[in-house]
C-alpha cells in the first residue's frame, strides 16, 4: 500500500457550493439575511462558486467578513458598484423573472470591461489557411495560451477572477477549442512559440484522460520549438486532491511524468493568493507529490484589497513556498475589469508593499517580479518611485511586450497616488509614452 492509499483513503469528495445551495453551509446560516441577500445580489452578476474543502479548511468562520480566503470566494457588497448593485437588489426583490435578470446581469457585465488588454481585438491568432482561433491567444511571441473547452470552470472560483466572463454563461465571451490538432499546427507554424500554456478556467479541472490528449498531440508532432509546457491552475490551492486521491489522481500526474520524460520542462504555474492556502497537509502533500514528477512549481497572485495588501504576509508566503519547493514568481497588479475598483491597490502603494516583502526575504525568494499589470502593450512593472529634475514620477519598465524591443527600456510617468493601472498614468516628460504611437498603429491594423 502506498503512502497516498494509506494517508488520504478517506478524502473528501468534491462538492460544491453555487448561488442555488450556498444557504445550505452552517456557517452561512449565522450570518444575517441581509448578508445573504447582499451574495445573492453579487453572485447574479459575478461568477460564485465555491468547495468543501475551503468552506472546511480555508475559511476562518470566527473572523467573517473580514477573513480573507472568505472575502477570495464569497460574494461582497462592495464588489458591485452602488449603481449596478441596486439595479440588481431591485430586480431579486421585485421577483423579475429568469430571463429579465439575466438581462439585467448582462448590461451590468457589458460595463465592467469583460476582455481587457485587447484579448478578443488583439490576441486572437489566425492560423495560414485564414482560420481564427478563438480557443488561443498569442500576445508574446514565445508564448501561445491554449483554453481547452473542457476547462472553462474551476473547483471554486476566486472573486477577483479576470477571466470571470469564462463562467457566466457569455457563450460569445468565451475562449474554448475542443481540438488540440489546431494547437500543433499553429504551434508548427510559428517557430518562434517554445512555451504552450494550458489556462481556462482551469486545466486541472480536467479529467487526466483528456489532458492526456492534448498533451499526447504535443508530443507525438515531436515540434522541435516547443521547450516548455505551462499549467495555469489554482488547484493546489482549492482542491490538491486532485493530485492526492482523486480517482485521476496518478493517471494525472503519470500524465506530468510524460512531459518530463520526453524532455519537455514543464512549469507548474501555481496561483496562491494567501499564506492561509499553504497551511494544510493536503496541499503540502499534492505539492510534493506535483514536484515528484519532475515539474517545477512556480507562484503568483495578484495584490489584492481586502485580501493579501500586507507586505509582511506576501514576505512569509514567499518564504513558505520556497520551504515546500515552489519558486515565487509574480506578484501582480489587478487587472483593469470586474470589480477593480474594490480589489484594486494604487500603484504607488503597491510597489512599496512589494519592495517591503521583498527586502525581508532571503534571496532564493527573491525571484519574484512585480508588481506588474499585464496591461494591452504588455507586462509593465512598477520599479520605483523618485525625483528627476525636480518633478516626482513613478518609473516603470517592461518585462514583456507586444514589441519584444520594449522589453527592460524604462520610461516615467507623472507620480499619481491613486493611479491603478497604466491608463491612469501620463507621461512625465512627453505628450506620449514610447510605446503609443506603435500600439496605436497596431489597433488600427486591427479593426
Amino acid at each position: 500500500m502506498t503512502y497516498q492509499e494509506t494517508v488520504w483513503d478517506s478524502t473528501p469528495t468534491l462538492k460544491s457550493y453555487t448561488l442555488s445551495n450556498f444557504r445550505d453551509i452552517p456557517q452561512i446560516q449565522k450570518l444575517s439575511k441581509e448578508k445573504q441577500f447582499e451574495m445573492e445580489v453579487v453572485g447574479n452578476v459575478l461568477p460564485f462558486k465555491a468547495n468543501n474543502y475551503v468552506v472546511e479548511q480555508l475559511i476562518d468562520w470566527d473572523n467573517i467578513p473580514n477573513d480573507p480566503m472568505f472575502v477570495l470566494t464569497f460574494p461582497q457588497k462592495g464588489m458591485l458598484k452602488p449603481e449596478h448593485y441596486d439595479k440588481m437588489s431591485n430586480a431579486l426583490t421585485n421577483n423579475l423573472d429568469k430571463n429579465e435578470i439575466a438581462k439585467i446581469a448582462n448590461d451590468i457585465r457589458l460595463q465592467l470591461n469583460p476582455h481587457p488588454a485587447g484579448q478578443m481585438e488583439l490576441n486572437v491568432p489566425t492560423l495560414k489557411d485564414g482560420t481564427k482561433l478563438y480557443g488561443m491567444q498569442h500576445k508574446y511571441k514565445e508564448t501561445c495560451l491554449f483554453f481547452p473547452s473542457q476547462s472553462q470552470t474551476c473547483h471554486a472560483y476566486c472573486s477577483f477572477c479576470f477571466r470571470w466572463p469564462q463562467f457566466v454563461g457569455m457563450d460569445e465571451m468565451k475562449f474554448a477549442m475542443k481540438e488540440g490538432e489546431q494547437l500543433v499546427q499553429y504551434v508548427k507554424e510559428h517557430p518562434e512559440i517554445s512555451d504552450v500554456l494550458f489556462t481556462g478556467g482551469d486545466p486541472m479541472i480536467m479529467k487526466a484522460k483528456m489532458f492526456s490528449k492534448y498533451v499526447d498531440a504535443l508530443i507525438d508532432a515531436k515540434l522541435p520549438n516547443l521547450k516548455t509546457i505551462r499549467i495555469g491552475t489554482k488547484s493546489l490551492s482549492y482542491w490538491p486532491y486532485k493530485f492526492l486521491s482523486d480517482s485521476d489522481s496518478q493517471e494525472m500526474l503519470d500524465v506530468f511524468r510524460k512531459i518530463t520524460d520526453n524532455g519537455i520542462h514543464l512549469a507548474f504555474m501555481a496561483h496562491f493568493n494567501h499564506l492561509a492556502e499553504l497551511s494544510t497537509d493536503a496541499v503540502k502533500q499534492a505539492i510534493k507529490q506535483v514536484r515528484d514528477t519532475g515539474a517545477q512549481i512556480r507562484t503568483q497572485s495578484p495584490l489584492l484589497s481586502h485580501i493579501n495588501d500586507d507586505s509582511k504576509m506576501w514576505a512569509e508566503m514567499w518564504t513558505k513556498q520556497v520551504q515546500l519547493g515552489c519558486i515565487p514568481y509574480y506578484m501582480f497588479v489587478v487587472r483593469d475589469t470586474g470589480a477593480q475598483h474594490y480589489f484594486g491597490v494604487p500603484l504607488v502603494r503597491a510597489f512599496k508593499i512589494f519592495r517591503d516583502a521583498y527586502s525581508s526575504v532571503s534571496g532564493l525568494a527573491r525571484t519574484v517580479r512585480g508588481p506588474s499589470m499585464s496591461a494591452t502593450p504588455g507586462k509593465v512593472v512598477v520599479t520605483g518611485t523618485t525625483s528627476v529634475n525636480d518633478q516626482k514620477v513613478i518609473l516603470l519598465r517592461f518585462l514583456q511586450g507586444r514589441n519584444p524591443d520594449w522589453v527592460q527600456i524604462p520610461f516615467f510617468a507623472k507620480y499619481d497616488e491613486n493611479a491603478i493601472w497604466l491608463d491612469d498614468l501620463k507621461p512625465a516628460f512627453s505628450d506620449k509614452f514610447f510605446f503609443e504611437e506603435e500600439m496605436n498603429q497596431l489597433k488600427n491594423k486591427n479593426q
